[in-house]
């Protein structure tokens, strides 16, 4: 399937009228006792640590009545703590997980789903194409979390369910919650009515301190040490430009109502480069090009004390914007008079909202959210950057998203060997910018 630059923005424009509401509403008949006629809508979640927990609590805290009926996780020790923290904090009534439908492994993924209405998917993104294709082909209601593949072949496979699932009237939410958030929606409202004029360019930023580390333990498998410390290997995580910063880029996406044709830009191993820390680059400049020619400037790093900033602006023919998660969306001209300022007041939690809205929806029996493609879009906008900066060279939006290189191990299971391992030293290769191959 080849996908090319020239049906970008008209993509673009429809699936995002669907991401704000503008999708028309079509009745659907959920599976199992919910279709029967009982208000009980049944969950399952497919990656149980702490984002897949934590879905869960969103899920029971819309005020419809749920119920858990199956759990999923790659380990045990993971899956029952989260069943452990669900049931404390919502009772038997609530979480009815019988043992089989509580498993742990590579494949439990497909049984747990079975007596769901809705799934939650919240596993490392590597895992993100085989659970989205499997729940599209139940026929369930989906939440997927954010990025949706770690290269151009997932990507490839999630767009594809993805029209599966339109067909289908499967409501689908990526956990882009920025679309959900207030003062990003109605400061981007704005934007594309022309209060700053033409967008002629932007700064996107994920710029903090890193995440977690978790060492090798004795006995572990590599492929159990890679899955355990999964934000260091790509094939898992896509690099912290995927795992995090697509929120970033998301929203250049949406200001732009299109996605970038170009890429270039630089990083690499600076200040994060010990045993530990995978293949993964801890800083990435990228210069994103769009059709028209407006260019985004991206950074994303993780250096412990330097500065940090996550936020984004832009700037049009009239005017300027910026925007931040901290409920900040403010307009302005250039000779500093405000022309709009969202101050935060009245904000729903994003990550509550996202819930909120899917789960009305499902519960009057309405068709209204299809997040898929631009998330899959705005994940692969994320890979792009790191192909210009793992290879060092321009790299072209047609290029990528045909790349046929896979990274996913030819096998899951505890005994085999991801495609990347350690030398003798006990370090992994990683990208060298001008020599790597990553299309």
């Amino acid at each position: 399937m080849e996908l090319t630059k020239n049906n970008q923005r008209r993509d673009f424009i429809k699936t995002s009228a669907i991401l704000t509401g503008g999708a028309l509403l079509s009745p659907f008949s959920l599976p199992g006792a919910y279709a029967a006629g009982s208000d009980v809508i049944k969950i399952a979640v497919v990656g149980c640590g702490g984002r897949g927990t934590g879905a869960v609590f969103q899920a029971f805290e819309t005020g419809h009545n749920i119920q858990l009926v199956g759990m999923a996780d790659a380990f045990q020790d993971r899956l029952d703590q989260a069943y452990d923290r669900i049931l404390k904090k919502y009772g038997a009534d609530k979480v009815v997980v019988p043992e089989g439908k509580k498993l742990a492994g590579f494949e439990g993924y497909k049984e747990v789903m079975k007596e769901a209405d809705v799934v939650i998917l919240a596993a490392p993104p590597g895992f993100r194409p085989d659970h989205f294709e499997e729940a599209v082909r139940q026929n369930k209601q989906i939440f997927m979390e954010k990025p949706v593949a770690t290269d151009a072949v997932g990507i490839r496979r999630v767009l594809a369910a993805a029209e599966e699932a339109k067909s289908k009237k499967l409501n689908v939410v990526v956990g882009l919650q920025r679309h959900y958030q207030d003062n990003y929606i109605e400061t981007i409202k704005r934007v594309h009515d022309g209060q700053i004029g033409d967008v002629i360019g932007g700064q996107v930023f994920w710029n903090d301190g890193g995440v977690w580390v978790r060492e090798r333990q004795p006995g572990q498998t590599e492929m159990e040490y890679q899955m355990r410390n999964w934000y260091y290997f790509n094939w898992l995580c896509g690099d912290h430009i995927v795992e995090q910063h697509v929120h970033n880029l998301d929203v250049a996406n949406w200001v732009k109502n299109g996605y970038p044709v170009k890429a270039e830009g630089t990083g690499g191993r600076t200040v994060r480069r010990g045993k530990d820390h995978g293949e993964i680059f801890d800083h990435h400049v990228v210069l994103f090009t769009y059709e028209d020619g407006t260019v985004i400037h991206s950074e994303c790093r993780h250096f412990p004390g330097a500065a940090n900033r996550v936020d984004e602006s832009f700037q049009g023919t009239t005017g300027k914007v910026y925007m931040n998660a901290g409920h900040v969306g403010r307009i302005s001209n250039y000779k500093g008079s405000s022309i709009y300022d969202h101050n935060g007041e009245g904000n729903i939690n994003p990550y509550q909202k996202e819930h909120n809205e899917l789960f009305a929806a499902i519960s009057k029996g309405e068709y209204k959210f299809a997040d898929a493609e631009n998330g899959a879009k705005s994940t692969m906008t994320s890979i792009l950057g790191r192909y210009a900066t793992y290879s060092g060279k321009v790299v072209t939006w047609d290029e990528a998203i045909n790349s046929d290189i896979n990274l996913k191990p030819d096998r899951l299971a505890w005994d085999a060997m991801p495609k990347n391992v350690p030398n003798s030293d006990g370090f992994y290769a990683s990208a060298i910018p001008g020599q790597s191959k990553v299309v």
